[in-house]
Formats: structure tokens, sequence, C-alpha cells
């Protein structure tokens, strides 16, 4: 296998995996809501052979739920995922910051 078709070969497969369905997923209908979930998906591949000789490749796929689309008669809207732990470490290292910035300024008076 020559190493543009193992490349197509990798890309096909992976295009299979992110289609439309991963991202918005199938609409639930929920006391006289629509809810149609979202998600980000990201996906990237590689290949190499040398001189003819021997080939390899891989890929991978990442999808990351972001909320749902809530959808009613009267309005629709966006409602998104909170990701707690990611907030949680936002805060930890904005303070960790606020800290040593402190600390620099005070050592800087004395």
């Amino acid at each position: 296998m020559s190493e543009q078709e193992l490349v197509a070969s990798i890309a096909d497969r992976l295009k299979a995996s992110g289609d439309v369905k991963v991202v918005f997923g199938e609409p639930q209908v929920i006391e006289g809501k629509t809810i149609v979930p979202v998600a980000s998906v990201a996906y990237g591949f590689g290949a190499g052979s040398q001189q003819g000789q021997s080939a390899g490749g891989g890929g991978g796929l990442r999808v990351k739920p972001l909320g749902v689309l809530e959808i009613t008669a009267g309005q629709t809207r966006f409602v998104p995922i909170v990701d707690a732990t990611r907030l949680a470490m936002m805060g930890i290292m904005a303070s960790v910051c606020i800290t040593f910035m402190v600390t620099r300024a005070l050592r800087k008076r004395k």
C-alpha cells in the first residue's frame, strides 16, 4: 500500500466516524420541548513510509459535549454544559497567580 493510499484509507475511516450525527445528536422530545445534544468534534491523522519498504499511520477522534439546543414553540436556546473541573482548575490557577503577584509586590516594597 502506498503512502497516499494509506493516508486516504485513514481519512475515510475518520470521516465516517465524524458525521453530523456526532455533532448534533438525535433530537428527543421531552415535556413539549425538543432537545438536541450538541458536541464539538475534532479529528486528525498522519502516516509515513520509508522508501516504499514499510508504512504506518494512525489517527484519532475527539468528541466533547458542549450542551443542548432546547426548542419550544416560543423560543430556541442553547443550554451549555458547565465543566466544573475546568472551572475549579481555572480558579486554582488564578489564585496561584494572584498570590505570586502579591508576594512579589510586597517583597519589592521592603
